[in-house]
């Protein structure tokens, strides 16, 4: 890690760095793999928010596209960053899967000790056995075992959701298959993998504390601690004098971009603990997203920048639910996406 000067950077600087990076100040014109990459992958584990999450922050997204992208593989689901599902690249899956391989499993033991390691990889075999042939749906996979095993097996056997599971047109189909028949065998040892996950979440929500990447991975701080020591970074102070890394050469908007109206889906990553930093979700409103009556969570909407209100689609049409008054141009902004929005669910 590199030494040098360490500028400050206020927090508005910083959510306008995620926001930027996340690609909320600017819709970009990539491909899927590409999009995804640029901002470590999507959470999935409901279906429609990682179509609603693309169509916020891709030039032309259309529903069909991801639907195909991932028939094609270039894409896939799996459960990774902190064991829930994400959607990434089928170039990011395997450094990802490999990174946190260890730390998933600990962090399973830990909170479930009805089950050994030893009974896990057991029960692992037996389903690779049952995939041998393709993928099946859940149901099958699991007969003879319980939810809880089936969640246990995950973290010895690398699964992804096989299309049409958690496709927009069938988000309740549950079929699996295993990753080394879908994507190919990994070929990266745990420090490459966790190098490349670094960069990508730097590269998708940096400039950001040790802690927040590991936080974000679901993984203890010290590895990812020593594996900043071997890359190329540099270094800044938050307001309070806490150290943050980032990726040479990536963009630092200043503090006074414009940031346009945005929708975002139910769990977008920019509003998790990992993101608090930069403000995307106030603090006082946090507790109006998350929370034990809701565990379902809530899409929300974007003004200047941070979390305003959430939305939900009802009637063909986009309802708000604000969290105060809007000024007459971000209702006029918001209406505006809304409609398109509304077009994008029909």
């Amino acid at each position: 890690m590199s030494l040098g000067a360490e500028r400050v950077l206020t927090q508005r600087e910083l959510n306008r760095a995620v926001l930027d990076r996340q690609l909320l100040l600017a819709r970009r014109r990539d491909s899927l793999p590409r999009g995804l990459e640029r901002v470590a992958g999507l959470q999935a584990q409901y279906a429609p928010s990682m179509y609603i999450g693309l169509w916020s922050r891709l030039q032309g997204f259309e529903r069909h596209q991801l639907t195909s992208a991932l028939e094609q593989r270039s894409v896939v689901q799996g459960t990774l960053m902190r064991v829930t599902i994400h959607l990434v690249s089928a170039g990011d899956y395997w450094p990802f899967a490999i990174a946190i391989r260890q730390a998933r499993r600990e962090r399973w033991l830990r909170a479930r000790r009805e089950m050994s390691a030893l009974e896990l990889r057991s029960l692992a075999a037996k389903a690779r056995r049952r995939l041998a042939d393709g993928p099946l749906p859940r149901a099958e996979l699991i007969e003879g075992m319980d939810s809880m095993a089936f969640n246990g097996i995950g973290m010895w056997l690398d699964l992804v959701r096989v299309p049409p599971a958690g496709t927009w047109e069938r988000r309740r189909a549950d079929i699996y298959g295993t990753a080394e028949t879908w994507t190919g065998p990994p070929s990266v040892t745990p420090a490459e993998g966790l190098e490349h996950l670094i960069r990508r979440y730097l590269q998708g929500f940096g400039p950001a504390a040790p802690g927040d990447i590991a936080n974000w991975a679901g993984m203890p701080v010290r590895p990812v601690g020593t594996a900043l020591e071997r890359l190329e970074l540099r270094r800044f102070r938050d307001e309070g004098g806490g150290l943050l890394v980032d990726l040479p050469r990536l963009a630092l908007p200043a503090a006074d971009t414009p940031a346009p109206v945005r929708y975002l889906p139910t769990w977008d990553a920019t509003l998790l603990v990992h993101c608090r930093r930069a403000l995307i979700l106030p603090e006082e409103h946090r507790p109006k997203i998350f929370h034990t009556k809701a565990p379902q969570s809530f899409p929300t909407f974007l003004v200047d920048g941070a979390v305003a209100g959430t939305w939900r689609h009802e009637g063909g049409r986009i309802e708000l639910q604000p969290f105060g008054r809007l000024a007459r141009a971000d209702r006029d902004g918001l209406d505006e996406e809304g409609r398109r929005l509304a077009a994008f669910h029909a």
